[in-house]
């Protein structure tokens, strides 16, 4: 039977690409010039140091600019709360998600049962397998599901006929 997954994943080497054109940038722009400003990756999480908010968001819009420049949907990033550092500088930690979360797995399965379309959906860990007897069936759940909106970007991978 044919069958396909259904995974969030997110390429940590392009992630960490966009951040060494984000380092190179805050080196070379005038407006950081003289400023405490950087940003560090430990696996998953970033950590993003600036002097103020202002900083703060300029650092944000050139992180997600690097990463849609390197093809990495810049809805991976979960930001937290930005809190005091020293002085007036902010400190901000950043999660790269990765992997469908047990509830967004669980809604997607009740929208594409509720789709009507003939087809089996499992949740296996962090992704979803979803098989069916027809290869059209597949490719009509592939465009359903693409037509939903999500906080996080979907891949559609391991297709078998």
């Amino acid at each position: 039977m044919p069958s396909f997954d259904i995974v969030s994943k997110t390429d940590l080497n392009e992630v960490e690409n966009a951040l060494n054109n984000v380092r190179r940038e805050i080196e070379t722009r005038y407006d950081f010039k003289g400023s405490n400003c950087s940003i560090e990756r430990a696996e998953s999480v970033l950590t993003i140091l600036a002097d103020d908010d202002l900083k703060l968001k300029q650092m944000h819009e050139l992180l997600q600019g690097h990463l849609t420049r390197r093809n990495v949907d810049a809805a991976v990033l979960d930001y937290k709360d930005p809190e005091a550092s020293a002085g007036q500088s902010v400190r901000q930690k950043v999660i790269v998600r990765e992997g469908l979360e047990k509830d967004l797995a669980k809604s997607l399965v009740k929208k594409i049962k509720g789709s009507k379309i003939k087809v089996q959906v499992a949740i296996q860990g962090d992704e979803l397998r979803v098989t069916g007897k027809k290869r059209d069936e597949l490719q009509e759940v592939i465009a359903f599901c693409k037509g939903l909106e999500f906080e996080m970007p979907l891949q559609y991978v391991n297709f078998r006929d």
